[in-house]
């Protein structure tokens, strides 16, 4: 089994926090979001993930180093696969075709999921959805009276379906979807100046490949602050649920009370001070005379005398003075 994750996009959503970390290495729960992506898809494959390819802008060394940790954990190689220019999703997956042979998992790293199922080898192909209940901004699939995926429908206006997709994709064979994938560039099948994947998808249903939903239990978006936050608060809950530790051993807590579920990572240092329910803090972070609910804080930063609740503060980010909500990028300093 081979992984490809797009993941080359800017991340304007979640600005500031992106100006200096690309989004899918923001961490929630205290793990980057790339990385529980990977993890989540893994618990749902039924056979080893051999290779993960990294489609990204140009984010540095550094940030290609931690990517290839990230495949490493998992016991997979990791890959840098490059899209210069945003031509769309279809032309993002395109940019790691090496990886288009045998079975393929395709993910957009800006969504977290929670499934109970295995991926079935025998089936041409999944594609995970949630149902919701007003699909008219989202795309969707349409399926037969025999549960197969039919066609693939963006922002219907007049109801097709409740079933959105959530950005994951599995095909058994990845060199029919990189033939598809070729047809549209070679034959410009394009809008909104960008090659999509569902046209790919499309054409693969129109000759006969049989797609099953694979429905998800809970789908998590990481496309803003809001909604970021919200998604490190279910995934400390479920890491509560699943007795994962999530206060390192090296934390101090001076006068300090935490209530759970909060990640505190090494050598953080927390003096008087309420902690929770619902935060994460990054390493090396300190945090004193200060009330803190439902907030994310990354690396290296420093927080004394505020109330902050429902915000997100960068890495090496310093702030002293009283707030209910804000977002701070990486290196900010309020005083």
């Amino acid at each position: 089994m081979k992984v490809i994750i797009p993941m080359a996009g800017r991340g304007s959503r979640l600005r500031p926090h992106t100006l200096t970390t690309p989004k899918p290495l923001i961490a929630v729960g205290g793990k980057a979001i790339v990385h529980r992506l990977v993890e989540d898809i893994a618990s749902v494959c039924s056979e080893q993930i051999e290779e993960i390819g990294f489609v990204i802008g140009d984010f540095g060394a550094e940030v290609e180093k931690e990517l290839i940790q990230v495949a490493e954990k998992l016991g997979a190689k990791g890959t840098i696969f490059y899209q210069t220019e945003a031509l769309g999703t279809a032309h993002a997956v395109l940019c790691a075709k090496e990886l288009l042979t045998g079975p393929v998992v395709v993910a957009f790293a800006d969504t977290l999921f929670k499934a109970d199922f295995k991926i079935d080898p025998t089936v041409d192909g999944i594609l995970w959805v949630k149902q919701i209940e007003d699909p008219s901004s989202f795309g969707v699939v349409k399926m037969n009276e025999s549960g197969d995926i039919i066609d693939f429908v963006e922002k219907p206006q007049t109801f097709v379906s409740d079933l959105a997709m959530i950005g994951v994709y599995y095909f058994k064979r990845g060199e029919d979807l990189h033939h598809e994938l070729n047809y549209l560039i070679d034959n410009h099948v394009i809008k909104s100046g960008e090659y999509q994947l569902p046209d790919a998808l499309r054409r693969l249903t129109e000759k006969g490949n049989k797609f099953k939903p694979g429905k998800v239990d809970e789908w998590l978006d990481c496309g803003n602050k809001e909604v970021t936050v919200y998604t490190n608060q279910r995934v400390l809950e479920y890491d509560l649920e699943k007795n994962r530790k999530l206060v390192h051993d090296s934390v101090k807590l001076i006068d300090a009370i935490i209530i759970p579920p909060c990640f505190i990572g090494e050598n953080v240092v927390i003096s008087n001070a309420i902690i929770g329910p619902h935060v994460s803090i990054g390493e090396n972070s300190t945090v004193n005379s200060s009330i803190i609910k439902n907030s994310i804080f990354q690396k290296n930063t420093a927080i004394e005398n505020a109330v902050i609740v429902d915000s997100m503060v960068g890495n090496f980010a310093k702030f002293n003075g009283i707030a209910r909500d804000v977002s701070m990028s990486d290196y900010s300093v309020i005083d």
